[in-house]
């Protein structure tokens, strides 16, 4: 049976989360031998280079051209100052705390869908959403003391982040993911240049660094191009509850490789995530039996009245 475009989109949302969160557990295990800057400026660096190359071999450079339109040119724009605030946010919060106001994006982008792109998000869409939030905020559990006017910087993240994601929604379908997702990893990569001199400056890597950050490199380019291709194929108001998933895959991540255990709390939370996912692929389920039985009605209507 052929998936509906939500469904592959749904999918698309969760291995990219997956890609993302196995990139940061790859640099975590760097422990701290390298500054912010290298670390996104190699692993940037290397992407480009994987995806220029993969472009190149799949003859897609005269269709890169198309790139240069606004919604392309909005989206790196997004993505580059939701970076910089971010990471500000970061280096001056618990990671809790950054991490509780970043899951606003959800609820922001499907907000949003609905006031500009006209995108259907009805109650039970948002709803879901609202409730998956509530979920994580169970896992992550951020602490009141550690908010402060840095959490401006990362509120600031969320709505950069969710420009990020409209723009992609608005780019032409003629550009190739591959070919937006180069644009990002080139973004990120010369930000992470930039940063180098105020993170430690450039640092010695033995041949283990670079295999971690060559596998990060790959996992995080999983990240990129799926969430593209998840805002192009699917209604965002669909897929945006799946994004929450990367707090389940963290705490996989977490388990198998940090040995860092959930408790009751984080058991319960992961439990209302995932709930969140299985009714809103049940909703999907019972819109598109609704479309086929009205599509077999309209079909069989004519031959009814010939009879």
């Amino acid at each position: 049976m052929q998936l509906s475009a939500n469904l592959r989109a749904s999918a698309f949302m969760a291995l990219s989360m997956a890609g993302l969160v196995v990139n940061d557990a790859l640099v975590k295990t760097l422990g701290g031998a390298l500054g912010i800057g290298q670390i996104m400026f190699v692993r940037g660096a290397i992407i480009v280079a994987f995806l220029a190359a993969f472009v190149w071999l799949r003859r897609a450079p005269g269709r890169a051209r198309d790139a240069l339109c606004w919604p392309v040119a909005l989206r790196t724009f997004g993505e580059v100052v939701a970076t910089i605030l971010f990471l500000n946010a970061l280096f001056h919060m618990p990671l809790a705390n950054a991490t509780a106001v970043l899951q606003a994006l959800p609820l922001v982008v499907a907000l949003g869908a609905a006031l500009f792109l006209g995108e259907p998000v009805g109650w039970r869409r948002f709803s879901a959403i609202a409730v998956g939030f509530a979920g994580v905020m169970l896992i992550v559990r951020p602490g009141f003391e550690g908010f402060n006017a840095f959490a401006l910087f990362a509120l600031g993240a969320v709505f950069f982040a969710a420009l990020r994601d409209l723009a992609t929604r608005m780019a032409p379908a003629g550009i190739p993911s591959l070919t937006i997702s180069l644009i990002t990893a080139a973004a990120v990569a010369v930000i992470g240049l930039a940063l180098i001199p105020v993170s430690g400056g450039w640092r010695p890597m033995t041949p283990a660094i670079w295999l971690t950050l060559a596998a990060a490199a790959g996992f995080l380019f999983i990240g990129y191009h799926f969430v593209v291709m998840a805002m192009r194929v699917g209604e965002i108001g669909f897929v945006a509850p799946f994004r929450y998933t990367s707090l389940l895959w963290a705490i996989i991540v977490g388990i198998v490789v940090f040995g860092d255990f959930p408790d009751a709390l984080m058991l319960i939370g992961s439990a209302i995530v995932v709930a969140t996912g299985i009714y809103t692929l049940h909703r999907e389920r019972v819109t598109q039996a609704r479309l086929r039985a009205a599509t077999h009605s309209a079909e069989s209507a004519p031959s009814a009245r010939g009879t």
